[in-house]
């Protein structure tokens, strides 16, 4: 799952954890803004092809 995330949310992915049907995907704090794309559509994207929400935080 995390080569997936890594691809299409296209930056570096640090740490992966899953929580209640939730995937909160770490990423370098200067990459978050990348990860979350335009509006967001980058991670609703990703949560339409895995079928669970994404929170991504910045380490």
């Amino acid at each position: 799952m995390e080569d997936r995330l890594k691809q299409m949310l296209r930056v570096e992915i640090l740490k992966v954890e899953e929580e209640e049907g939730k995937i909160i995907v770490y990423v370098p704090k200067e990459q978050v803004k990348i990860a979350v794309g335009s509006g967001g559509s980058a991670v609703k994207a990703a949560e339409l092809v895995l079928g669970k929400k994404i929170e991504v935080r910045g380490m």
